[in-house]
């Protein structure tokens, strides 16, 4: 099997979320065809991450901070927008990043990373995965309540997961992670305002 490594997008915190030192990952056509819930939960299954669910378009933002989750795209397309806090007022807040994704793609979201979705088109699903040994998941909603610092704490003590999900014990997400967390260790991370970027990727027919 080829490994090719997934796209990175850091995300540094802002002030209703907390993200995370370890960067999202988005995968580009990875998922095994027939593209269906139990083909893409088979795959994930067998790197030791578990389906506890299956979505479609969820546009509120909100983040997990006691572990990572990932999404198997088996349906549609979507903009994401991750790192971000919620609209006030219908205006989109500063930071995180923007792509999008469809079918056969996986995204892996660190916890403490706010997700949702923007926009979607043909019928977006997908199957949520997580780390086999991880909790059952909490959910926040970056509403300015929740106390960013201890969250931090939470967030960093959720352990790198020991398979990627995609390509198992020699994937990439491993080392990807474990670098990040070297550098976050070693104060090698510099403070960085927050800003907003977006990515276009173009659909596959």
């Amino acid at each position: 099997m080829t490994i090719t490594d997934p796209e990175q997008y850091p995300l540094p915190p802002t002030n209703n979320v907390p993200n995370n030192p370890l960067p999202a990952l988005v995968y580009r056509n990875v998922l095994p065809t027939p593209y269906t819930s139990e083909s893409a939960k088979q795959l994930c299954e067998s790197h030791g991450w578990e389906k506890r669910g299956e979505w479609g378009t969820i546009t509120n933002a909100h983040f997990h901070p006691n572990t990572h989750e990932c999404y198997a795209i088996i349906q549609g397309s979507s903009r994401l927008v991750l790192g971000r806090p919620r609209p006030i007022d219908g205006v989109e807040g500063k930071g995180g990043v923007e792509f999008d994704v469809s079918t056969g793609d996986v995204v892996v979201v660190p916890a403490g990373v706010s997700h949702r979705s923007l926009t979607s088109e043909g019928g977006y699903r997908y199957i949520g995965v997580y780390p086999e040994t991880a909790p059952k998941w909490r959910n926040l909603y970056c509403r300015g309540e929740e106390e960013i610092e201890n969250l931090k704490k939470e967030i960093r003590a959720v352990g790198v997961p020991e398979q990627d999900p995609v390509y198992g014990v020699d994937g990439p997400l491993v080392r990807i992670w474990r670098e990040a967390e070297r550098r976050e260790s070693e104060n090698e991370i510099s403070p960085v305002v927050p800003h907003a970027f977006s990515v276009t990727h173009r659909s596959r027919l």
